[in-house]
């Protein structure tokens, strides 16, 4: 039980993946689907900044603790943002397209043709 309370950061970013996983696979929509890639996303960038952090550390700027907090995942989720908005924005445009073009945005009303 101390384990699951020790790293309750970690269990609960995959708990929001595993939500965001699921509207990705269960719903129709496909704004839901978007939805749910956001989501999964979120949880990632929270997992890796879960793994950066380090109690009792520092940032490697200042003097010279014993230990330091390791600024390369926060440097990472800063470019993952970056590109999940940009994916999100491409994402939309063309779900804009489907629509105009199918008059739905719901998967299984879409032709396969």
């Amino acid at each position: 039980m101390e384990l699951l309370i020790a790293k309750y950061n970690y269990w609960i970013s995959v708990a929001i993946m595993m939500i965001g996983f699921y509207a990705m696979i269960g719903k129709r929509n496909l704004i839901k689907k978007l939805i749910g890639m956001n989501i999964f996303q979120t949880s990632i960038f929270l997992f890796y900044i879960s793994i950066g952090a380090r109690k009792g550390g520092s940032v490697p700027i200042l003097g010279a603790p014993s230990t330091y907090i390791n600024p390369l995942p926060h440097v990472l989720i800063l470019t993952a943002i970056v590109v999940s908005v940009s994916t999100t924005a491409v994402a939309l445009s063309i779900l804009i397209k489907i629509h105009r073009t199918h008059g739905t945005i719901e998967e299984d009303e879409i032709p396969r043709d």
